[in-house]
């Protein structure tokens, strides 16, 4: 190894775009010795096959990788290569500076929980939990220790490679699952990565398949690059709780049972934290298809369980901390929940910018901002905001019959909302019934689109808003709707212009509405409305 070129040098470590999967097994070899690989620690790369991983499928391989992970950390850090095989495992523990490379045929298994006296006690037990904190959050949002791939206080790690994350012993935190792990329980892994309180992590390019409760819980960590992962999951796929300075790009995410892209401000931490700086883009979500579908190109579609289809992008529900400083743009939402902005736990949710989002099989609102007075948290928080939305460029076809949702609370509205150049196709077929509606507030319920039960718009629905702007957008019905496009309710200052509406007998329903302005739209004319206790035009 001494005598390699520094090109070959150069091959071995990652350094070059090249795979390592004919690379590593052709110049190390499986059957490598540790001897060896200790004789040559500047290359920075070990074989856990060196550590005594086996790759048989059956042989719980998780202390050698840790044997592995600790050897190279000990060192200064490295990169420790998983080649070709399968390895079953429990919790693996990552290590400061420590890359850990998946080749090409590598999958770490999720081994199934033991039974009752064997020689393993499976995964990490899960860590205590101040109880002052605890029931702000829940159990899986609250614990990272038992996981498969498990790293706390740590910086500058990696997982790369072409390999595969197989969560198929994990545990789902469902409680109607009979057939599953439960979570909690002492031994039993719910998540296929936990990161807390880390810094300058890297993900890229490696796949998941059902994955547990979450793929992966990222809690405080700051400096977190996500790229090019293929989820295929039974829960959530990317949760990320906490954090700053986020990048997620070219992500495929399918995930029928729970969110796709999940940006959370929990209280995990024992104190609450803004997510905050963070991008997503370029990523492709679904609730469409059945899991593993995906990850092998067969693209089967999946019938819908009765809890429904997910696979979204949605900020919340967890919100003590906020959200601040958020782009999503170049997303395709195929068959699942759309678009979710929502704080209902006392916090802040602003500055958020989404453009250029495509949508198809929307099972409930297209968009659906919440503010909310659920406040799971300590009892002084006041009711928090939202504010500073600019949403432009979408589109959205084969919609469910419920409207875009605007929601906020009396006396506590959203605002500031922009929403420009979007096409909303609906199913429609709302009755005169659905249009004569008056929805419940629901000020303390989970944040979901169907909170409100069936509402009385077919476009959009606004309740306790302030400084809305909506323009160049067409909301169209594949059926006769008696519903009129636009229903708003205690409304401050609401501007609309270059609107395309379905042509019905009321297109606006406004109650109690301020300074209202309707321009430049069809099949409505123009008109200023000072203030209104009931209008419908």
């Amino acid at each position: 190894m001494s005598q390699l070129s520094p090109h070959r040098r150069q091959l071995l470590t990652g350094v070059v775009g090249l795979g390592l999967s004919g690379m590593g097994a052709g110049l190390l070899g499986v059957g490598t010795s540790p001897a060896l690989a200790r004789a040559a620690p500047s290359e920075g790369l070990v074989n856990v096959r060196d550590f005594g991983a086996k790759g048989d499928g059956v042989t719980i391989d998780s202390p050698a990788m840790d044997r592995a992970i600790a050897y190279a950390a000990e060192r200064g850090g490295g990169t420790v290569l998983v080649p070709a095989g399968t390895y079953a495992c429990y919790t693996i523990h990552l290590k400061s500076r420590v890359r850990l490379y998946l080749d090409q045929g590598a999958t770490i298994l999720a081994a199934s929980t033991p039974i009752e006296g064997m020689e393993s006690g499976g995964y990490d037990h899960a860590e205590p939990i101040d109880p002052a904190y605890e029931a702000f959050q829940d159990f899986g949002h609250s614990h990272w220790r038992n996981s498969l791939i498990h790293g706390e206080g740590l910086n500058d790690i990696a997982i790369e490679g072409p390999g595969l994350i197989w969560g198929k012993g994990l545990g789902r935190g469902h409680d109607y699952d009979k057939d599953v792990p439960i979570s909690g329980k002492p031994g039993v892994g719910d998540k296929a990565i936990a990161l807390k309180n880390c810094r300058n992590v890297l993900l890229r390019d490696f796949k998941m398949l059902q994955a547990g409760w979450f793929a992966l819980l990222a809690t405080g960590v700051d400096n977190l690059t996500i790229d090019n992962l293929l989820i295929d999951t039974n829960r959530d796929g990317l949760d990320i709780d906490c954090c700053r300075n986020v990048r997620v790009t070219r992500c495929t995410i399918n995930s029928p049972w729970d969110d796709a892209i999940c940006p959370k401000s929990s209280y995990a931490l024992g104190y609450p934290r803004a997510t905050e700086n963070v991008t997503i883009s370029d990523c492709y979500v679904s609730g469409r298809y059945r899991i593993g579908s995906v990850l092998d190109g067969t693209w089967q579609v999946f019938m819908p369980a009765p809890k429904g289809t997910h696979g979204r992008i949605k900020l919340g529900t967890e919100s003590n901390g906020g959200f601040k400083n958020i782009t999503i743009s170049n997303c395709v939402f195929d068959k699942c929940r759309g678009l979710a902005l929502e704080t209902v736990d006392g916090a802040n949710l602003e500055d958020i910018t989404v453009s250029n989002l495509t949508m198809h099989g929307v099972t409930t609102a297209p968009i659906f901002m919440r503010l909310g007075k659920r406040m799971r948290g300590p009892p002084e928080l006041p009711i928090g905001t939202l504010k500073r939305i600019l949403i432009t460029n979408i589109t959205s076809s084969g919609g469910d019959r419920m409207p875009s949702i605007i929601a906020g609370l009396e006396g506590h509205p959203v605002e500031d909302v922009q929403i420009s150049q979007c096409f909303l196709e609906q199913v429609g077929g709302g009755d005169a019934a659905m249009a004569a509606l008056r929805p419940p507030e629901n000020e303390k319920g989970y944040p979901e689109p169907n909170m409100f039960g069936d509402l009385p718009a077919s476009g959009f629905f606004i309740r306790h808003a302030r400084n809305i702007d909506i323009s160049r957008v067409e909301v169209r019905t594949l059926a006769p709707d008696a519903r009129p496009a636009v229903w708003m309710q205690d409304v401050e200052s609401a501007r609309f212009s270059g609107l395309r509406l379905p042509r019905q007998a009321t297109s606006f329903q406004l109650e109690a509405v301020k300074d209202f302005e309707l321009r430049d739209s069809v099949p409505v004319r123009a008109r200023r409305i000072a203030q209104t206790r009931l209008d419908r035009f």
